[in-house]
């Protein structure tokens, strides 16, 4: 169970799993840990945060004390805990996570609205509500993978703006997690996945809006984006070197033809390689002034298929994250069983795949359609496979049955035999 305390109540051998507060007030990200050594719980005890959030199944917890008041104590009170609901057992699509998705995309459109407005006047302060809304999207991503991501593709043309800089803040937060990144990190991704298109508020609005190509002159006006987001960043102060990374680089390409340094392969940091994927992933999943949406399936078929603009590696990886992949692709699961991903057939529905090989064994298996989950519960994909590296001595005609639905394990070994 978590519960709130105040930071003077914290001891050793308590697990941390939140504050609760403005993150510029706090001596650490979000970061799950243990108190292990004084000088750790003295930073905690000397912050000023209105509260510590601890796990007590994962730690050492202090005596429950009947309260009336949902508020934590202050110092000088009898210790007392206040229960919260536990954030990391997630949920059925069909809970009541849909609705607390839908109010952390409403306070997030409120506040992204907030900062571009003062980033299109000049200015921008980036105060501790960043942080506290990356939490909420952290956690609601935690809970169920799928919600979140899901619902904000659905933002209607006019808030795409604003929603576009949630949606890759939880796409930059489950990318990372996939990723096995520190939950600091993680938290930092979420940032900079927030903040990335700030510098289009330096943009003319009438090029942002416009429902028709780009002319020549447009175009170039609009690739100043990321340096006029980085200037904005560093003008505000207190944010992550990656947020600034992001916004400056997340326009860059691997073979070099991106903007606005034309870096190429690993000059294009991490960070910046991934926030490049997330925020094309959310454009082509989102309903535009001058395109309709496309469903993550074909996104991420197409995605693949360009040649150059993407790191392929973490292109897959992100995959994997969403558990969307192209058609036809042959993959290993988590059961060891070889599959190839199927059509989607519903507009974000999840992935499904047809399992008909043994991996380990080596041998056909009957075969078997299967959903594709996400994150790292259920039967989810491990890696792509080369079909030259496995005992098919005709792939092309094998993966037409297969994706025809007309493979049979009998007809396979016969003409293995043969």
């Amino acid at each position: 169970m978590q519960h709130y305390i105040v930071p003077s109540q914290a001891t050793i051998g308590m697990y941390i799993c939140g504050f609760k507060g403005a993150w510029l007030h706090h001596p650490f990200w979000r970061a799950r840990f243990l108190i292990q050594d004084d000088v750790t719980l003295e930073k905690i005890r000397s912050s000023t945060v209105d509260a510590v959030i601890i796990d007590d199944e994962k730690g050492v917890s202090l005596p429950i004390v009947a309260s009336d008041s949902d508020a934590p104590c202050s110092p000088g009170e009898d210790a007392q805990i206040i229960a919260l609901p536990r954030p990391t057992q997630r949920t059925a699509i069909g809970d009541p996570e849909i609705e607390r998705a839908r109010s952390v995309l409403r306070h997030g459109k409120k506040l992204v609205t907030g900062l571009f407005e003062d980033a299109r006047m000049g200015r921008l302060n980036v105060t501790g509500d960043v942080a506290a809304l990356v939490n909420d999207i952290a956690l609601s991503v935690e809970r169920n993978q799928a919600t979140l991501i899901n619902m904000a593709r659905l933002k209607t043309k006019d808030e795409y703006t604003y929603l576009h800089s949630v949606a890759v803040c939880a796409l930059m937060i489950n990318f990372a997690r996939q990723l096995q990144m520190p939950e600091a990190q993680v938290h930092e991704m979420g940032v900079a996945g927030l903040l990335h298109d700030v510098g289009k508020m330096a943009m003319p609005a009438e090029i942002l809006n416009k429902s028709g190509r780009l002319t020549h002159d447009e175009f170039e006006q609009i690739k100043r984006h990321p340096v006029s987001g980085n200037e904005l960043l560093l003008g505000s102060g207190n944010i992550p070197a990656v947020a600034l990374d992001v916004a400056l680089h997340h326009h860059e390409k691997v073979d070099g033809s991106g903007y606005p340094f034309g870096l190429e392969g690993t000059q294009i940091s991490l960070a910046a390689r991934m926030g490049a994927i997330c925020d094309i992933y959310d454009a082509l999943t989102s309903n535009r002034c001058y395109k309709a949406a496309w469903t993550p399936s074909e996104a991420i078929t197409k995605m693949t298929s360009w040649t150059g603009h993407l790191d392929p590696d973490l292109l897959f990886t992100f995959a994997q994250s969403v558990a969307i992949f192209p058609p036809g692709l042959l993959v290993r699961l988590r059961s060891n069983r070889l599959a190839v991903i199927l059509p989607n057939g519903m507009r974000g529905s999840r992935a499904m795949a047809r399992t008909f090989f043994d991996a380990r064994a080596k041998e056909a298996l009957p075969v078997e359609d299967v959903m594709i989950a996400g994150g790292l519960n259920g039967d989810h994909v491990v890696s792509r496979e080369e079909p030259s590296h496995w005992p098919f001595p005709n792939w092309a005609h094998m993966h037409a049955e297969l994706m025809a639905g007309q493979y049979k394990m009998q007809d396979a070994a016969k003409r293995r035999a043969g």
